[in-house]
């Protein structure tokens, strides 16, 4: 599964908030609704999964 884009287990179905991640060489992150939008890179060593309920929270805000 290495590279493939997975959604988020935080973009419920009724939730306007759709995320999908992808773990390469670095974390990647993009809005699914958007996929050709562009996505935010991140170093894997700086990863961490807080990171994706502050960006979902900023999101909703």
């Amino acid at each position: 599964m290495r590279g493939e884009w997975r959604k988020s287990s935080f973009s419920g179905g009724d939730q306007p908030s759709c995320v999908e991640v992808a773990f390469k060489a670095d974390i990647r992150i993009r809005d699914s609704k958007n996929p050709s939008g562009g996505a935010l890179c991140v170093p894997a060593p700086a990863w961490d999964p807080r990171l994706l309920i502050s960006l979902l929270s900023a999101v909703d805000r």
